[in-house]
């Protein structure tokens, strides 16, 4: 029989699918719940309990964690749907979802009125980094939460990142996010610049590649760009 805390994955789309599949691999008891229940059942064959219900998912859980779409899901399903209500008292809920400053507060008052203790825990990464469990997670949170949710963590994250009480994780992403917005919206437009000048935009990613203007991620969505993937 496992050791290891059973973990609720409330949400099994681009992030939540690999994450939950992660976790079982690593021999943790998992049980996943997804709005459209047929995206979740190929997480079967890797020894997921697919539920019904996000209630059926977090009953007797030592973790929930979520990752929906925005903060009225998330505040619909452990809220309106009774997820928090039908947790275990002192269950740590890990909030993955990008919701915004706004949301977490609402969701820390649920978990709080729940006796649920609040990990504030977005991520940073696509479906690639899901898939090889090298997210970075930033966490916030209380200290005693740490010892809990680490062993989650270094399977779902290459890296972890505390931050603070819970609102700082979010905040984190949010500053990041930013950064990211602008490499991405640079990339586009050197990459149409050079296209309007009749220059193969490929030039542009091999100037820069390796030196001090370069980042891996724009070396990756300026060739999606090129290649009209994006």
């Amino acid at each position: 029989m496992s050791t290891k805390p059973t973990v609720a994955v409330l949400g099994t789309g681009t992030i939540g699918l690999p994450v939950a599949r992660n976790l079982a691999r690593a021999g943790f008891p998992v049980r996943a719940w997804n709005r459209t229940c047929e995206k979740a059942l190929p997480l079967e064959g890797d020894g997921v309990t697919v539920v019904n219900s996000p209630t059926e998912a977090v009953v007797d859980a030592d973790a929930v964690i979520t990752l929906l779409a925005d903060g009225r899901a998330v505040e619909d399903v452990m809220d309106a749907q009774g997820g928090a209500a039908s947790a275990s008292d002192g269950a740590i809920w890990i909030q993955s979802s990008t919701v915004g400053l706004a949301a977490t507060e609402r969701v820390a008052e649920i978990a709080s009125g729940h006796g649920l203790v609040f990990v504030d825990a977005p991520v940073l990464g696509t479906r690639e980094p899901a898939e090889k469990g090298e997210l970075v997670v930033f966490a916030s949170g209380p200290e005693e939460a740490r010892q809990r949710c680490e062993p989650i963590f270094d399977v779902v994250g290459k890296a972890t990142r505390w931050v603070g009480e819970a609102g700082a994780g979010t905040r984190l992403k949010l500053v990041v996010n930013t950064w990211l917005l602008a490499v991405v919206e640079g990339a586009a437009e050197a990459i149409s610049l050079a296209r309007a000048l009749e220059l193969d935009p490929h030039e542009f990613l091999d100037t820069v590649s390796g030196g001090p203007l370069d980042t891996p991620y724009l070396q990756l969505k300026g060739k999606v760009m090129i290649d009209r993937r994006l």
